[in-house]
């Protein structure tokens, strides 16, 4: 039997309370085993090894120490870079508030201590790390007319015709999964995968009723995703 190895990935985890630096090190090792951590817990030393190290993925408070935002400096410096590293932010501070800073600044996702499951977390880690596996080669500039442009590192960004388009973060992550599979049909069961809750066929669908909507904002004429009767979705174009 043959065993497929998959890349060492390099996590760079900074957390300024240890106890939960390393709970959410073991949530991170549960869902890939073998992966590399490093574990920073102040500003400084992260912003040294940000600098250094090259990181597949970041998990970030924002609050370190008595920085209240030095999390927002530290992505700041990840975005800097350019590598498209996906972030994912995990914080005390109120979602409410915080989640649509985090997307304005391409954070990955947003999770707030005390609110959500290791199950939750660590669903959001294999995908962020299936983003990191499936990235594709740069692809080449769109032609005149405009496409669809998706980073599947950063989902927080897809633009229509070099248009942000203003999508939730759910309804990204379909279109995202439609774009890769654009003219397959993608089942409701696949699509059942990249929503976190609400798993059925009715919330589904208003999920590409946004998508389409946003769409239809900056191309009042667009037509390019097809239901599939009884079976899922297709973008056509």
């Amino acid at each position: 039997m043959t065993t497929v190895e998959h890349p060492q990935i390099t996590v760079a985890l900074i957390e300024d309370d240890a106890p939960t630096s390393h709970q959410l090190r073991g949530w991170v090792e549960s869902a890939r085993p073998g992966i590399r951590i490093h574990q920073w817990f102040s500003r400084d030393e992260a912003e040294a090894a940000l600098q250094r190290e090259h990181y597949d993925l970041v998990v970030l408070d924002i609050e370190l120490g008595r920085e209240r935002h030095a999390g927002v400096a530290l992505i700041n410096a990840i975005n800097r870079q350019r590598h498209g590293t996906p972030v994912l932010v995990v914080s005390a501070m109120p979602a409410a508030i915080y989640r649509g800073i985090m997307k304005a600044l391409d954070a990955w996702d947003y999770l707030q201590k005390a609110t959500f499951s290791e199950a939750d977390f660590i669903d959001t880690v294999l995908e962020m790390l299936r983003a990191v596996r499936d990235k594709p080669a740069p692809a080449a500039p769109a032609q005149a007319g405009g496409e669809l442009s998706i980073d599947p590192l950063r989902q927080q960004s897809p633009t229509w015709r070099g248009q942000r388009l203003n999508l939730p973060l759910t309804a990204q992550r379909i279109l995202a999964t439609l774009h890769q599979r654009r003219g397959e049909v993608v089942s409701y069961e696949e699509l059942f995968q990249v929503v976190k809750s609400g798993r059925n066929r009715d919330n589904v669908r208003k999920h590409v009723s946004t998508i389409r909507e946003a769409l239809r904002e900056i191309d009042p004429a667009f037509d390019g995703i097809e239901n599939v009767p009884m079976r899922g979705f297709r973008l056509v174009r």
